[in-house]
């Protein structure tokens, strides 16, 4: 990984989001470390309390509830630059009720909780950007949950192909059609007659 370019990946996403000050970065900025994971390792385990935070420079990652009957349900995928982890097991320090793990090779830079916690009780405007960010992702799952909802399969099917078509490249369909609520035929079906 080349730390100074994922740290300016780092610097440009935060700023989008809400800027920082000069001090506030330099402290923010320094908090973080270089991490990486092979495909497929669970970076969190369901009950586990996510106390990392991460920043995608590389790579899928998706979160995912596990049923009763052992079916995967994807939440949710993380690609770059993105901040990425269990959101609420994090936020909250609480055991997460969702495994997170990664889809492909990554590569990612991590800071841990105490850490962020710590610039969020010394600056204000540090923890404005955290509330932004919070902000952001939840107005993303409201929107989410509407397209479960309401929508057909083949609404679901191209809004998502619509906000990240890079998706079919990257993700297993299987792993679509899950975050997608729908079964791997469908998605089939729809993969074949769909054009977007």
């Amino acid at each position: 990984m080349n730390h100074p370019e994922a740290i300016a990946n780092l610097h440009r996403f935060v700023t989008a989001i809400h800027p920082l000050s000069a001090e506030e970065w330099g402290r923010f900025s320094a908090i973080w470390q270089p991490g990486e994971a092979r495909r497929k390792t669970i970076l969190t385990a369901k009950g586990d309390t996510e106390r990392t935070l991460y920043f995608i420079t590389e790579g899928v990652q998706r979160a995912y509830y596990l049923t009763k009957e052992d079916k995967e349900a994807t939440i949710v995928f993380t690609y770059p630059f993105s901040f990425s982890g269990v959101a609420d097991s994090f936020l909250t320090q609480t055991p997460s009720n969702y495994f997170f793990e990664t889809l492909t090779q990554s590569e990612f830079l991590k800071t841990t909780y105490a850490q962020v916690n710590a610039l969020s009780l010394e600056f204000p405007n540090f923890a404005r950007m955290l509330s932004m960010a919070t902000a952001h992702a939840l107005k993303g799952a409201l929107q989410r949950q509407i397209e479960l909802q309401t929508f057909s399969a083949e609404e679901k099917f191209t809004t998502l192909l619509q906000r990240s078509p890079q998706v079919l490249r990257l993700i297993p369909h299987k792993y679509l059609a899950s975050y997608l609520g729908i079964d791997a035929a469908t998605f089939s079906k729809l993969l074949a007659t769909v054009r977007v």
